[in-house]
């Protein structure tokens, strides 16, 4: 049981954060700000945002968690920005997940009192199961929705990270399999011992390194989302290692596994081809559009 003081300390700060939000007087569209998991440990996170990629919104960005900063000034920051200006929120996986849910219903709201609010390539994230028939906020209540799940019934908007110009680079296979984990594997027990003779990598390391890592692998096996995607980017083969719900709503198909049984999946993974330019083409259309409601 959460019992301890801090737990409620903290749960009374991002509560009363969220709330000067909802009590604001007047919210504003004062240009735009790019909302998203900023997190430079995790290259998916870092990476699955628009102001990387788009000149309107170069230098635009807010952490999604900052609202619960232990420091007074930032938490007020966090609080001062969504109320004035328009919000761009994602990509990743926002959607049906605790740590993002309370964030995301309040954007939520803010649509019927004027605010200008995109969702772009945010996608769901429930744990234990592999279908999400719904999401946890309604698509709605924002002004353009667009996600990376191919399922659902809205806009179908891929992770914007393909915009990155690394992918244009030429890509070599030196390696039958590689492994690319999530970082949070570096403190479960067994796991980083299973592959310590296999070729592998972590998505703490530097996103130019994961790149360099996908191109000599013939077939990645990976339990990150964006290691699945970004593979598949570069037209290589990929077996998954679900953890999510995100890994079942991926538009180009993967072989499912788990860390003890990926050998015999290897022959059943695809190549596609074509993937970098149509996911490319549709976040410039969906750009187009996003730039067009916010006026930029």
């Amino acid at each position: 049981m959460k019992d301890k003081p801090g737990f409620f300390k903290r749960k009374v700060v991002r509560y009363t954060t969220l709330r000067k939000v909802r009590k604001a007087s007047e919210l504003g569209n004062n240009d735009v700000i790019n909302v998203h998991r900023y997190d430079p440990g995790n290259a998916g996170d870092f990476y699955c945002a628009p102001h990387h990629y788009y000149a309107p919104l170069k230098g635009k960005v807010l952490d999604i968690f900052q609202y619960q900063s232990k420091d007074d000034d930032l938490r007020q920051e966090w609080v001062d920005t969504i109320i004035d200006r328009s919000l761009i929120i994602g990509g990743g996986g926002l959607l049906n997940l605790a740590a993002f849910h309370k964030q995301m219903r309040l954007f939520e709201s803010l649509k019927d009192r004027g605010k200008k609010t995109v969702v772009w390539g945010a996608g769901h994230n429930a744990l234990n199961t592999k279908t999400v028939k719904q999401y946890n906020v309604d698509p709605e209540n924002f002004g353009l929705f667009g996600t990376r799940d191919i399922s659902m019934h809205n806009e179908w908007v891929p992770c914007v990270s393909c915009k990155h110009e690394i992918f244009d680079e030429p890509a070599t296979a030196e390696n039958e399999f590689g492994i690319l984990l999530h970082k949070k594997n570096l403190s479960r027990p067994g796991i980083m011992e299973k592959v310590s003779t296999l070729p592998h990598m972590t998505n703490q390391d530097d996103f130019e390194d994961i790149i360099k890592f996908i191109r000599t692998c013939d077939t990645v096996v990976t339990d990150s989302y964006h290691g699945m995607y970004w593979s598949t980017l570069l037209g290589k083969k990929v077996v998954s290692i679900p953890t999510t719900s995100k890994f079942y709503d991926f538009k180009y198909k993967t072989p499912i596994a788990t860390m003890d049984n990926f050998r015999s999946k290897l022959k059943e993974a695809t190549a596609y081809s074509g993937v970098l330019e149509e996911c490319r083409e549709i976040n410039d259309k969906f750009a187009e559009k996003v730039f067009n409601y916010l006026e930029l």
